[in-house]
């Protein structure tokens, strides 16, 4: 028991000491409280001040960070400007496209970095150094010296500055325009600048083109006066086929170089650069024009060589020329008209000039050819060359229409739609021919020496019988229609007929025999026989007969001597044996043989050689006569 309160008295006395200790803490903690009060009313002024001076700093450093971003960016800019300005130089051309790309994208998203208006003037100046550049590289490859040889050749763009101008060409297209950049401030100007570089590469262009073809121009002009009509005319279709090809080469060009590649600035670039093409084609076609006016007879087949050709670049010209520029006026068809008028003109010209040949003309003549025969196979023969070009300028003129002055009205004869081009045709040289021989026929009728005249006759219409019929030298018979060949060869039969009667027929007289005859009418007959053969021999050495066609020489040679020596051989026979007198050589005097001979030396070759026994039997009769060769 006294123990356990022995015990609870020590518990006892270790809960004061435990209170009391308690109580002393607290009051430590008590007075370390309000210090901790005082000592954070003394703080907190300081804490608030430092949190001002941190946000202050943080402000400052970040100012100053800005300051020097800023200062960065700027120096950038001035380097940017300095290349824009520069323009692009060798080896900076990425660099330079990539600034402009910059430039255009900060306008584009209105960056705040740099002002807008500095910024779109900086690209209006970047596109136009870029755009001298692309004028600089077209001058080059649109200068120097044409080539010249004897075909023309068109120099091609130059393949290095091709290659130079393509990446440039496509970096040109990707820039802001009003059309699909309506709010860009430098879209309009960057158009105007791009529409002036490619009027100047139209220009430039077109300006080669005209230096490239401008000799062979005036080397066809000058040709024409010399050369073969048909041929000058076909050397100018040539040209203009050089043309139009060159016109297209271009096109083909600018389609790949042009930087505005819209279909109107496209057609506007081409009429600007086939400008001088035009003029280039105008002038020469006009010159040829003025030498065909001014002598229509003489260059009438070049009227229709050129009417040929341009007839045949028409439809290629319009597609080219006309519709790739947009273009109404239409510069080779109204040359084509103006060609046309003179082709037109020299139809029944040509016909009234043969008529017009045989007036105010009498008295003696030539017995060889005339002008017109000459003049009108040389024509004839060259029509199947132009026969297109021909038929289709017969069929607008109508047909008739060229019997000028026989009293046919234009536009009253057949209609167009009646006939076609090989009709028509057919009607026109079945009206020359009948024209040249009418003119013939006339001529030799005023001959006061009819025999003179059926020679006259009979050579022009052989002439022109085998140069269209028997011995063409072109393909004219195709040409000609059974009533033409009907008449060339009816009138053949009646000038030769006309030749026998007004030099045979006489002399065929004298051997005829009368019942009854006597022996002075035997030797006056034999006396006349032989004066008239005196007459026929100088008269066919004066007149030569057939003298470019030694087949129909021959032929009509035959013929003269199966008519007269048979008849001679068998007068001769009958009267011989009569002993009409006791010297027959007094008044027969040349053989048979002798006869045949002179009558064969007639038809000799041109330099005027007879054979032996002709000349021979010529010599005499002429010496009998009282004449010498």
């Amino acid at each position: 028991m006294d123990d356990e309160t022995a015990e609870i008295e020590l518990l006892e006395q270790n809960l004061n000491k435990t209170r009391q200790i308690s109580q002393r803490m607290t009051s430590i903690l008590s007075s370390f409280d309000t210090r901790l009060v005082k000592l954070e009313k003394s703080i907190l002024p300081l804490y608030n001040s430092t949190q001002v001076l941190n946000r202050r700093g943080g402000n400052i450093e970040a100012a100053l960070l800005k300051i020097d971003e800023i200062a960065s960016n700027q120096e950038g800019i001035a380097a940017e400007e300095a290349l824009i300005l520069r323009g692009p130089q060798p080896g900076q051309w990425e660099e330079y496209k990539d600034v402009l790309e910059r430039l255009n994208a900060s306008v584009a998203f209105k960056s705040i970095d740099r002002d807008q208006r500095d910024t779109a003037r900086l690209v209006e100046t970047g596109v136009k150094k870029l755009t001298q550049l692309y004028t600089k590289l077209v001058a080059e490859g649109s200068s120097g010296v044409a080539l010249n040889g004897p075909d023309f050749e068109f120099s091609p763009f130059p393949s290095n500055l091709r290659s130079a101008l393509i990446p440039l060409v496509t970096f040109l297209r990707t820039l802001p325009l009003p059309p699909t950049h309506p709010s860009h401030p430098a879209a309009p100007a960057i158009q105007q600048t791009l529409k002036e570089g490619q009027k100047g590469y139209a220009d430039m262009r077109g300006s080669w083109s005209k230096k490239c073809l401008e000799n062979y121009g005036r080397r066809v002009v000058d040709r024409a006066e010399t050369i073969d009509g048909i041929a000058a005319g076909k050397e100018f279709g040539k040209w203009v086929n050089d043309l139009i090809s060159v016109a297209e080469a271009e096109y083909s060009l600018l389609l790949e170089l042009a930087p505005l590649s819209t279909p109107s600035a496209i057609e506007s670039a081409y009429a600007t650069l086939i400008s001088p093409l035009l003029s280039i084609f105008t002038s020469t076609l006009s010159s040829l024009s003025a030498l065909i006016k001014r002598s229509l007879h003489k260059y009438t087949f070049l009227a229709l060589s050129v009417y040929s050709s341009l007839s045949s670049a028409q439809t290629r010209w319009e597609e080219v020329m006309c519709r790739r520029a947009n273009r109404r006026e239409n510069e080779l068809k109204d040359g084509l008209h103006s060609i046309r008028a003179s082709v037109l003109r020299s139809f029944p010209e040509f016909i009234a000039d043969i008529r017009a040949a045989a007036l105010g003309k009498s008295g003696e003549l030539s017995t060889g050819l005339t002008d017109f025969t000459l003049s009108t196979i040389q024509y004839m023969e060259r029509l199947p060359e132009v026969q297109d070009a021909v038929a289709s300028a017969l069929l607008t003129l109508g047909d008739g229409n060229w019997k000028m002055g026989e009293g046919v009205q234009v536009g009253k004869g057949t209609k167009p739609t009646e006939v076609n081009e090989r009709t028509i045709l057919e009607h026109y040289l079945f009206d020359v021919i009948n024209t040249v021989i009418s003119s013939l026929l006339t001529l030799s009728r005023t001959n006061k020496r009819p025999s003179f005249g059926s020679i006259f006759l009979l050579n022009n219409v052989s002439y022109i019988r085998t140069h269209l019929l028997v011995q063409p030298r072109t393909d004219i018979p195709s040409l000609l229609s059974k009533p033409v060949q009907d008449s060339l060869n009816s009138n053949f039969r009646t000038a030769k007929a006309a030749y026998f009667d007004s030099n045979f027929s006489p002399l065929m007289q004298t051997l005829t025999e009368d019942k009854g005859q006597s022996k002075s009418a035997a030797k006056e007959k034999f006396t006349r026989f032989f004066d008239l053969l005196e007459e026929v021999a100088e008269r066919h050495r004066l007149a030569r007969v057939l003298q470019d066609d030694r087949e129909g020489r021959e032929t009509m040679c035959d013929e003269v001597v199966k008519l007269v020596v048979p008849s001679l051989q068998r007068f001769t026979q009958r009267n011989t044996g009569k002993e009409f007198s006791k010297n027959p050589q007094k008044y027969i005097k040349m053989s048979i043989e002798e006869v045949e001979s002179l009558i064969r030396s007639f038809y000799a070759d041109s330099d005027g050689k007879a054979p032996p026994p002709a000349e021979r039997a010529a010599n005499n009769l002429l010496i009998q006569a009282g004449w010498s060769r």
